[in-house]
């Protein structure tokens, strides 16, 4: 008889174990409380892969794909399965590139040959054989040394440039059959555990892999089209390979340098664009919209880009308003209530849409009124003498919540409406086949600006953060197909900058916080990334709306 180790599981069960029993043994004891194949762990709270041998006394959690951290690992599986599919398929010197997030999936390009829909089907099929021979995903630990001169002998330079920024001397690569790869978080045991996934062909040489969600665990739904949307990322992704930036590695090359001053300015340009683009089509249709509404997630920048609006309409001649949604919530004695008791403040239901209408209405018939401000400390609608009345060139922008659902403006005719949804669709990705999640870029962002402008420290950012994600999928993202025009707020080089400011926050999050692995992957995703200071970032930057020094109060 071995010597034993306790684990428990949950404060459910506790069982005994042969010292060195692989994670993937032990969970296998536990699958009765889980729907889904269990695809990572953590042991005494560190994010765990299943092929790790477990060797003293512990607790444990598992996760399957209805859980966040469960579905990031069979999302970034899913990526090296697609990976490995095209090298067996195509030929070995076809690689993959997976450019960025769409609609519960991710899109992505084949380089090195044309495919159609033909194509896509038949690496569909490959990743489904995969899946059924069951083939165990090996974790190997080497130097970065030896990773760098593996991926050099393989061509795949992408891997080479980011791994000579890495300061790790050694790093984990992951194994099917002969195929090594590197990825900067967890892989699943096997390939039998990605059971359910879809390609859908996208013409011009890319397709996007769809998988279940946390919303939808059960199935895989099919993939739905955000052509706005795509474009976007698509508009930003040739402009970043037009300036020579399209990963982690590009960017530290043009850090390591000094000389970044000119890239600032280039990335503040091309934000700049997109709002006197969008100023130019107003002005065309000056005679029909007179209200601008601004909508996007947490962390998007609609203050600043509100405000940076505002003086490219002015310059053209018009007289700008700018109008708060939060100024028309119902008092606080009338605002709805959740299941757990807490006031419903995100929900439109605490907005007095009736007002907000009565009001807009007669604003735009050319008559004055008094708007109110919402007192937030008292919980109630103040009138303290605001009165407005429109005149010609005048022009109403109006940035919150809800402002793209039209449930909002319902009495309001549509051609007077002029809807711009905001987001930071990051291009940048770490290599090849490591993508950025958006969400990863807004949460750097609200960790900083709740610690500098609200004293919250990055625990208490990250435990709210599901719940502000709820908010964005119920009363957001369902409307952004509506909008008239979309801004991408992300910067080429915010990423650098961000780290400066984020990662000593992220280090203050306790071993024993439940988010304490989110923050440890938030700090190894920061690794890639040479810092930036900020000192050369102009105060009219939307980043500047998070780090402070914004000209705009």
């Amino acid at each position: 008889m071995g010597k034993k180790i306790t684990v428990n599981f949950r404060n459910l069960e506790t069982m005994e174990f042969e010292v060195g029993t692989p994670l993937f043994d032990i969970a296998q004891n536990f699958k009765k409380y889980f729907n889904y194949p269990i695809l990572v762990g953590k042991v005494d709270n560190h994010i765990t892969c299943l092929t790790e041998p477990i060797t003293k006394n512990c607790s444990i959690d598992l996760y399957d794909r209805s859980s966040g951290l469960g579905n990031e690992v069979y999302g970034r599986t899913c990526q090296f399965l697609i990976v490995l599919a095209a090298k067996k398929l195509l030929g070995k010197s076809v690689d993959v590139i997976v450019e960025h997030s769409m609609d519960k999936g991710f899109y992505c390009e084949i380089v090195g040959i044309e495919i159609d829909k033909k194509t896509v089907r038949e690496l569909e099929n490959k990743i489904f054989e995969f899946v059924k021979q069951d083939l165990i995903i090996q974790k190997v630990s080497v130097s970065r040394y030896d990773a760098i001169k593996y991926f050099n002998s393989k061509k795949q330079i992408d891997k080479v440039n980011v791994l000579k920024y890495i300061s790790n001397s050694y790093i984990n690569l992951y194994r099917i059959d002969d195929i090594y790869d590197y990825f900067y978080g967890e892989i699943a045991h096997s390939t039998a555990q990605i059971d359910d996934f879809k390609l859908t062909y996208i013409k011009g040489n890319g397709f996007v892999l769809s998988y279940p969600s946390v919303e939808n665990p059960e199935c895989t739904l099919d993939y739905v089209h955000h052509q706005m949307l795509f474009d976007k990322f698509l508009e930003y992704t040739k402009w970043g390979e037009l300036v020579g930036i399209s990963n982690a590695a590009d960017l530290n090359r043009v850090i390591s340098t000094g000389k970044y001053d000119d890239f600032i300015r280039l990335s503040e340009a091309y934000y700049s664009n997109q709002l006197s683009r969008i100023a130019d089509e107003i002005y065309t249709r000056k005679n029909d919209v007179r209200m601008i509404l601004i909508a996007g997630p947490s962390s998007a920048g609609k203050t600043t880009t509100s405000k940076r609006l505002e003086v490219f309409l002015q310059a053209k001649g018009f007289r700008t308003h700018q109008i708060s949604i939060d100024d028309y919530f119902y008092d606080r004695d009338k605002t709805p209530i959740l299941e757990n008791g807490e006031l419903d403040t995100e929900s439109l239901n605490a907005v007095d849409v009736t007002l907000f209408n009565k009001q807009f209405t007669q604003l735009l018939e050319g008559k004055k009124v008094e708007l109110p401000e919402y007192n937030f400390i008292l919980g109630k609608r103040e009138y303290k003498g605001k009165k407005l009345q429109l005149k010609e060139n005048d022009i109403i922008i109006i940035e919150g919540l809800h402002g793209l659902n039209d449930d909002l403006t319902i009495s309001i005719d549509r051609k007077s409406k002029f809807k711009i949804y905001i987001s930071p669709l990051t291009q940048l990705n770490i290599d090849n086949h490591n993508r950025i999640h958006t969400s990863d870029t807004r949460k750097l962002r609200r960790i900083i600006r709740d610690n500098k402008f609200r004293s919250y420290d990055a625990e208490h950012t990250l435990k709210m953060w599901d719940n502000i994600r709820v908010g964005e999928e119920k009363y957001i993202f369902p409307y952004q197909d509506d909008a008239d025009a979309m801004i991408n707020s992300s910067l080429l080089y915010e990423i650098a900058v961000l780290k400066v400011y984020a990662e000593p926050l992220l280090f203050s999050v306790p071993e024993t916080s439940e988010v304490y692995p989110e923050a440890l992957r938030l700090i190894n995703f920061l690794r890639n990334f040479l810092p930036m200071p900020s000192d050369q970032v102009p105060n009219d930057s939307v980043i500047r709306e998070f780090i402070d020094g914004s000209c705009f109060k």
